[in-house]
């Protein structure tokens, strides 16, 4: 009788994986195409929509149909805008949000914690940090690594940042080779007020003009977006993306925790560096380069798992092409919502990002209740 039980337990699970697998694959095969063609609709509105008049329609006509249009300089400030200012940023918005929500989404997977995220677990903070005492001390004290590292000592120090505190939080929250999920949250807590608490005495310290430069990092904007800088957040957030789809399998397995996927043959302790430095890397250069947006590593990859489920070959690309048309339409409202001024994205990230996150804990406690 209980051979028999067991055999048809293990006909069930098995049955549950197959639903699974084939759930997975047939995302893969339907919901990856239509987000590549939402991405490429909302970088289109993106570079479209602005307080300025400049047209992408004008523009196209005079590459393609009337090379030589009555007003000039209409079309010069027309392809100024368009080409100078809304590509880049539209090109730098979309790198962001897929960084960040492709390391929530890793961050997840690797904790085996809905909460974890690179902001909720102050990695956010120490790459702030970076960021911000690079434009206090870069004069000072940098002076010789900013002189070397020119305008890549930002996103450098940025990305030590978040390295380091994404080292201390796994090593605090890891014992005899197991995530302690309730010591790693309240780590990341501390970690995270640490991190605020430092960057207001460097906040203190400033002059004027690194006050006005800081007040970028505390609300977050794509406004001041070039092509350097796209340009660099592609060097680091391209190559982290190319990465995640072979994260799949081993965070797949880790869903069973560490010894089980162990036993399945991932290498545990060094998908776990990759991990941590892809983390890093990607979560670094964003907020060296757009400043604090929050949230958007967590409310992706949730709403990812409700639509196709967890599983991480269809959930990673899926993140990264959601995470960046979040970020772009965001952007957009932020740029029409009080135009001609503009709305910095932290503060609607944070306005969307807040309640999802309290549903998060409410859920999990009635599931806990239950």
């Amino acid at each position: 009788m209980s051979v028999s039980m067991d055999v048809h337990d293990g006909a069930i699970v098995s049955q549950g994986r197959g639903a699974a697998s084939r759930r997975g694959t047939l995302a893969l095969a339907i919901g990856l195409p239509f987000l590549v063609a939402l991405s490429i609709a909302m970088l289109t509105l993106s570079v479209m929509t602005g307080a300025s008049t400049a047209s992408v329609l004008t523009l196209v006509k005079a590459m393609f149909v009337d090379p030589a249009p009555a007003d000039a300089a209409l079309l010069l400030r027309d392809q100024i805008v368009i080409m100078e200012v809304r590509m880049p940023r539209a090109v730098l918005g979309f790198l962001v949000g897929a960084a960040l929500a492709v390391s929530g989404a890793v961050m997840q997977g690797l904790f085996r914690n809905p909460l974890a995220d690179p902001g909720i677990l102050g990695v956010t903070s120490g790459a702030s940090l970076g960021a911000v005492g690079t434009i206090v001390f870069g004069s000072t004290v940098l002076a010789p690594f900013t002189a070397v590292a020119g305008v890549f000592s930002l996103p450098l120090m940025a990305f030590a940042g978040s390295l380091l505190v994404t080292y201390v939080l796994y090593r605090l929250g890891t014992r005899d080779g197991e995530t302690q999920v309730a010591t790693m949250l309240i780590a990341g807590i501390a970690i995270a007020a640490l991190g605020m608490a430092l960057t207001g005495l460097l906040i203190y310290m400033a002059d004027d003009r690194q006050l006005r430069d800081i007040n970028f990092w505390s609300l977050g904007s794509l406004a001041g977006s070039t092509w350097q800088k796209a340009g660099i957040a592609a060097l680091v957030v391209l190559p982290a993306l190319v990465i995640v789809p072979f994260l799949a399998r081993g965070l797949n397995a880790f869903t069973l925790g560490e010894a089980a996927a162990f036993h399945m043959g991932v290498p545990v302790e060094r998908f776990k560096r990759i991990a941590i430095v892809m983390v890093a890397a990607a979560t670094g250069v964003s907020v060296a380069l757009s400043g604090g947006i929050g949230f958007v590593g967590m409310i992706v990859p949730h709403l990812i798992r409700i639509a196709a489920g967890p599983d991480h070959r269809f959930l990673l690309p899926a993140s990264a092409l959601l995470g960046g048309c979040l970020l772009l339409a965001a952007d957009m409202i932020a740029r029409i919502i009080v135009a001609p001024a503009e709305l910095p994205i932290g503060i609607l990230t944070a306005i969307l990002g807040a309640p999802f996150f309290l549903w998060i804990l409410l859920k999990d406690r009635s599931g806990r209740m239950a």
